[in-house]
């Protein structure tokens, strides 16, 4: 099995990169320009200053993210 994985530098900041990151999936979600057959796609939004696979897009109350990587599905 294959993976595409795609690397989008982001000079901006937390607050920002969350909003392009969610603006990204979002237009993946809406269009579905995907090929046939894939019906889940993962993602997560990383911190090149930090050496985890961590996912600045989830936090829990305290702050602290999460390493777990976000997904869309399309059944």
């Amino acid at each position: 099995m294959f993976r595409i994985h795609i690397d989008i530098p982001l000079q901006l900041s937390e607050e920002e990169a969350v909003a392009v990151t969610k603006q990204v999936i979002e237009l993946l979600d809406k269009t579905k320009l995907l090929p046939v057959g894939v019906e889940q796609i993962n993602y997560r939004l990383g911190n090149d200053e930090d050496r985890q696979n961590s996912n600045y897009l989830v936090k829990n109350e305290k702050g602290h993210v999460t390493n777990k990587k976000s997904n869309i599905y399309w059944l």
